[in-house]
């Protein structure tokens, strides 16, 4: 950890200074440039530098976490977390395959889980979202108190878990793990401004005015117009999916509908659990102290972000077209 933090402290360092140095060369440009929006050529070179140190400060950890998991265990004992381990082992990864069948089933159950949850979630965002819009919807209030109204209360553990369980049947099978999320009423705020602020009233009237119903307004002429906005709740639902091990802990008993993150948490807990009594399971010359508890959990680290990370540049060009949304007018 010493070196990590000494990393840190060097990167902190070299931002510190290039802003400095930013803001001296940008002051000194000023007074020749003629446009107010120009900077002097070293100045955007610095800046450049600023944007590309701070995505490396982005990038480093998570580069830091598959060279743990790469790391020997004899390493992690000797000289700890190091971006230069002694010793290279894959008994990490080892480990985590030993689970075979069960670890692609986890993977397969979390692919379904947030493929069909995401998707639902994002039908049901886009018609809540698209009632609140509306101005001339006779129950915009009561639906908007609704929603926005479990942001303040809740039922609480104990009624959630009856309800969903007795009245529900959400009970071992995948409805547990996606019904529970299904509506946000965070994603429905940003999902109604962008709405809002993308979509002209006028097209809605222009639409009325030649017929065409609500669903096919929706669908047709609003839909295609809040890409950017559809993307990002898309990427936010996937996101919560992907992540969720908790409605899996309160609703699932079956191990071969265990989602990924649930089954790794149950597979690391049960590694502590048996290093921490290895004095009295150790047989042999093997010890359970051997195991690869840190560069374990490192892997484990490994197996959640990577395909989410992979996903994220499906959604980029429509984030990317969201953010210049409008910033040109005719």
């Amino acid at each position: 950890m010493d070196q990590w933090n000494e990393l840190v402290r060097i990167l902190l360092i070299a931002v510190f200074s290039v802003v400095i140095l930013a803001a001296v060369f940008a002051g000194s440009g000023r007074k020749t440039n003629k446009h107010l929006n120009a900077i002097s050529l070293p100045a955007e070179i610095i800046i450049h530098v600023i944007i590309a140190l701070f995505a490396l400060s982005c990038v480093i950890p998570f580069i830091f976490v598959i060279i743990i998991s790469f790391s020997s265990q004899e390493s992690l004992v000797s000289i700890g977390y190091s971006f230069f381990p002694k010793s290279w082992s894959t008994m990490s990864y080892e480990a985590a395959f030993n689970l075979g069948a069960a670890l692609w089933r986890s993977y397969f159950n979390s692919f379904i889980v947030t493929s069909a949850g995401t998707s639902l979630a994002v039908l049901i965002c886009i018609m809540y979202s698209y009632g609140l819009f509306r101005r001339d919807y006779k129950y915009r209030g009561f639906f908007a108190f609704f929603a926005f109204f479990t942001m303040i209360f809740s039922g609480g553990l104990a009624p959630f878990v009856v309800v969903s369980r007795n009245l529900l049947g959400l009970t071992d099978n995948y409805a547990a793990l996606i019904v529970p999320m299904l509506v946000n009423p965070f994603n429905l705020i940003i999902m109604r401004t962008y709405y809002k602020t993308s979509v002209p009233e006028s097209i809605i009237e222009a639409a009325r005015i030649d017929g065409s119903g609500e669903f096919r307004t929706l669908f047709t002429i609003v839909v295609p117009v809040a890409k950017p906005g559809i993307a990002t709740i898309a990427l936010l639902n996937a996101v919560a999916y992907w992540n969720d091990w908790y409605h899996a802990l309160l609703f699932i008993r079956d191990r071969s509908l265990y989602p990924l993150q649930y089954l790794l948490m149950e597979m690391q807990r049960n590694i502590e659990f048996i290093t921490r009594n290895s004095a009295m399971l150790s047989a042999g010359t093997f010890t359970f102290s051997d195991l690869p508890t840190e560069g374990l959990r490192m892997a484990l680290c490994a197996f959640i972000v990577v395909p989410i990370a992979f996903a994220y540049p499906f959604f980029q060009r429509y984030i990317i077209s969201g953010l210049t949304l409008g910033a040109i007018k005719e």
